[in-house]
């Protein structure tokens, strides 16, 4: 029975048909509830407030079952800890603090700020649906196996942010006292102008800082173009990579083949997945480590299988 409802709340395999209704019953309870946290702010609405509260305490009880549950069967999703441990690992991963903090501001509604301000966690329950369309789980796949180019772009632009700044209140702040008041208000000029926003509440007047402000602007189409290029690189490496594995039987593989393993074969056995699709696996391909397969290996997400198909099937 766990392995049933781990194979439901967790990999969200589309060839369930039970799988399959939870995907679309948890997609339209998360949509619901963020849809009446947007429909309670509007004031010609508040005949249907105690609409709005069933719906939401409907909604809300949904996801206290689903997080009890996938505190359950969090052993399973991460088979080489203990339960204790691997229910502490889902405690404090991504997915498991959006819930807590989704669940944790009813308690409180009348209470500090604090606590319904946590009520806009609510919303990050969308990033959820990665988990169950491969085609948004890419973005997310390519951002992670892009970090280190990503972050260290992001980092040329908090340098480059923060000299601008400093130059252009160096020569605009005796000419402009209370426009460039201090270092931060070189800061958001250097942000807006950097990342090709331009409000235009603070500009240069000065010759010299109008001359740095165009060098910098031009800095700033390049600097955005970094980010851009590399996560563009990644989607189309990633396309490239990414082949279904629910097609291989209508191909027709002679050679060796990689195949990216997405979350309707997470979780399940090389045994599993090669009787199904009757294929022989080489390889695993997870991280920095080559993996010679057993049958009773687990495929975990995002891993790579070298993979032939066998004779006689196409």
């Amino acid at each position: 029975m766990r392995e049933k409802i781990f194979n439901i709340i967790q990999i969200g395999d589309k060839s369930n048909r039970i799988s399959r209704a939870f995907d679309i019953f948890i997609t339209i309870t998360i949509v619901s509830n963020i849809l009446v946290t947007f429909l309670q702010t509007f004031e010609e609405l508040d005949f249907l407030s105690g609409f709005f509260f069933v719906v939401e305490v409907i909604t809300l009880f949904i996801f206290c079952v689903e997080y009890v549950l996938r505190i359950w069967t969090a052993d399973l999703l991460y088979p080489g800890m203990r339960k204790c441990r691997a229910r502490l690992r889902f405690m404090v991963s991504f997915d498991g603090v959006v819930d807590i903090l989704t669940i944790v501001p009813v308690f409180f509604l009348s209470g500090f700020v604090i606590f319904r301000m946590l009520r806009v966690a609510r919303i990050f329950h969308l990033f959820r649906l990665n988990a169950r369309y491969d085609s948004f789980n890419v973005i997310t796949t390519v951002l992670y196996e892009k970090r280190n180019q990503i972050i260290s772009s992001v980092f040329i632009v908090v340098i480059l942010m923060l000299a601008s700044s400093l130059c252009m209140y160096s020569v605009e702040h005796d000419a402009q006292p209370e426009v460039f008041r201090n270092a931060f208000s070189g800061v958001w000029w250097s942000m807006s102008t950097l990342l090709t926003v331009g409000y235009g509440d603070i500009y240069p007047i000065t010759t010299l800082g109008r001359l740095m402000a165009i060098c910098i602007a031009y800095l700033g189409v390049g600097v955005v173009a970094i980010p851009t290029g590399i996560i563009s690189a990644g989607f189309v490496e990633q396309y490239q990579r990414k082949s279904s594995i629910s097609n291989i039987q209508d191909a027709d593989i002679k050679e060796i083949a990689e195949i990216f393993v997405d979350r309707r074969y997470a979780g399940k056995t090389v045994g599993e997945v090669q009787d199904e699709q009757q294929l022989t696996v080489f390889l695993i391909l997870r991280d920095d480590l080559s993996i010679l397969p057993q049958k009773d290996t687990l495929l975990k997400l995002n891993d790579i299988i070298v993979i032939r198909g066998r004779k006689g099937v196409s």
